[in-house]
């Protein structure tokens, strides 16, 4: 038999599916969360003779992250997320390593408190993102959001570009930029001496500076949006040290309404969903280095 070593391994409890209602009174509080755990240490023997002694069961996992949404509630997706973490590594001597990633839905009020305070409906907007990796010693908290779907109806060129023998797109000096945002952000908060961040003000105010920077940035690129986007939120939100984002170029072309005898000045498009331009880059502080992924499909 060829020798053969154990390499990197993991386990754990994929999306959990979590609910947490806040009643305050008549008026209701909802957070619904995704919640993927994946521990890793001295798990060498369960791998070569099937030994379970240092393995604690993914079902005791999946109970964990309910007991706790009950136990410290869900103040935010990274404190819920480093609750977890901190106590898989403390209690359990073979885990040496937690990860948590927390997908976060958003629901928004219908009514007032007074009128439907217990009624919600469900944002058609992004998803936000958290993970949390905790070793006993050093936090690394990324957080982030996807599917947040953006569009500036001019204000944007692409022009001066390389051209070839199979290039047939032409200059435009107006046209749509559009994109559905995948973006995560590097926390410099990493033990416990640190002051934490508010997370929720974090999320708020990065999520409104990526917003802002691409509404007011006028665009000769999608590589230059991106990066104004990334470099507002470094120069804004001190906690963050890097910023990743992969932006798919949401092509909008003109219908030819010549045929028809109608004239089409930038007013009706056709929205293709594929094939699309995939644009990513990492922007970070100086002086700091990039640990985020350049695959935000592992992340």
């Amino acid at each position: 038999m060829t020798p053969t070593i154990l390499g990197q391994n993991q386990y754990g409890k994929a999306e959990n599916r979590v609910v947490r209602i806040t009643r305050d009174g008549a008026t209701h509080h909802i957070k619904d969360l995704n919640v993927s755990v994946a521990l890793s240490g001295d798990m060498d023997e369960v791998h070569y003779s099937g030994s379970n002694a240092n393995v604690l069961p993914t079902d005791t996992t999946k109970n964990t992250v309910f007991a706790f949404a009950k136990e410290h509630g869900v103040e935010s997706a990274e404190r819920f997320g480093i609750h977890l973490a901190r106590h898989f590594v403390t209690s359990q001597e073979p885990i040496h390593r937690a990860r948590v990633r927390v997908e976060e839905y958003a629901w928004e009020r219908i009514g007032t408190a007074g009128e439907g305070g217990h009624s919600f409906v469900r944002k058609g907007q992004e998803t936000r993102l958290a993970q949390i990796t905790y070793d006993g010693e050093a936090w690394e908290v990324v957080s982030g959001l996807k599917d947040l779907t953006v569009l500036n109806s001019t204000g944007s060129e692409f022009r001066g570009y390389v051209k070839d023998a199979y290039t047939t797109l032409e200059e435009t000096r107006d046209r749509v930029l559009a994109t559905s945002v995948s973006g995560r952000w590097r926390f410099n908060w990493t033990d416990d001496e640190q002051d934490m961040p508010d997370w929720e003000t974090s999320y708020r105010e990065t999520r409104k500076h990526l917003l802002r920077a691409f509404a007011e940035t006028y665009s000769l690129s999608l590589q230059q949006t991106m990066y104004r986007m990334g470099a507002r939120i470094i120069d804004h939100r001190g906690e963050i040290d890097e910023v990743r984002f992969s932006l798919p170029n949401s092509h909008h072309f003109l219908v030819d309404l010549e045929p028809f005898g109608l004239g089409n000045d930038n007013e009706v498009y056709f929205a293709a969903d594929r094939p699309y331009g995939l644009i990513e880059a990492t922007v970070l502080r100086d002086g700091c280095e990039a640990r985020i992924p350049a695959d935000l499909t592992n992340l």
